[in-house]
């Protein structure tokens, strides 16, 4: 079933077109991945779904209705949280407090309750904090709930933004770069993670990443774009040996094993 689809998105910035009939459907309870090199349109495209910009034509439809030209606040209403590329965090904020205020939308209690501190605001907050410490223990972030967000290491503050995102209960999170200075092992487990997402949270996932281990190992699908253009779509196995894949992003194919050279950059 369609969760998300693109119908020949176009976006221009003057002269210069960051997508061009950009077209793909994201079913339910997939992990999607896109990828292409820097510059393709990845981030725009990110855009262009969570409402930051508007697309020149085509539309974007979620859950079966337009949402074409929502502004962020709406698009996130109906079910899509993101993260972004460059960390966006309250570094001075506690890890906990970091997800707590993403739930906003869980508070019952009126401003004059949160004023006086009244029974209700404490139901609130107590079912934030709950609700935090659930989704801290699936980062494995948890026993880092009381330090001070700026002091985690760069991987396990990419871990919180993600879960700060979920605090947000979509139905599709987009995942910008999650595996961004992360190690092997943490990578490693970050995928561990997004199958998480997919399998126990019955999330749907798209995904933009530069660590093709990841890519790879935790997609259902593949889109490749490059110069704002769709390439190639596939499974991981069909992208890895697409030849305008292999030319455009992935590098040359290695002599013994047909598969593509790992390449870092996107």
């Amino acid at each position: 079933m369609s969760l998300l689809a693109l119908e020949r998105v176009n976006k221009r910035f003057g002269g210069l077109r960051a997508l061009g009939d950009v077209s793909f459907v994201l079913e339910s309870g997939q992990i999607f991945g896109l990828i292409g090199p820097n510059g393709a349109g990845k981030t725009t495209l990110f855009n262009v779904v969570t409402g930051v910009y508007r697309p020149d034509t085509g539309r974007v439809v979620f859950d079966g209705e337009d949402i074409s030209g929502l502004r962020p606040a709406a698009v996130a209403a109906r079910g899509i949280a993101r993260t972004f590329q460059n960390i966006r965090l309250f570094r001075s904020l506690t890890v906990e407090e970091n997800v707590m205020v993403a739930g906003h939308h869980m508070q019952q209690a009126s401003l004059i309750g949160a004023v006086f501190r009244t029974q209700s605001h404490a139901k609130d907050e107590l079912a934030l904090r709950t609700r935090a410490h659930e989704l801290l223990q699936i980062m494995g972030l948890s026993a880092f709930a009381g330090d001070v967000a700026g002091s985690l290491p760069y991987g396990s503050q990419r871990r919180l933004e993600i879960a700060r995102a979920l605090m947000l209960k979509p139905k599709l999170i987009l995942l910008d770069e999650p595996a961004a200075g992360m190690n092997s092992q943490e990578a490693d487990e970050l995928k561990r993670q997004i199958r998480f997402l997919r399998d126990e949270l019955k999330l749907s996932v798209l995904l933009v990443e530069h660590n093709m281990s990841v890519v790879m190992g935790v997609c259902d699908r593949i889109h490749v774009v490059d110069h704002g253009e769709t390439i190639a779509e596939g499974t991981p196995e069909e992208v890895r040996r697409h030849p305008r894949v292999l030319a455009a992003y992935l590098g040359k194919e290695s002599g013994e094993s047909g598969r593509p050279a790992r390449s870092s950059e996107a």
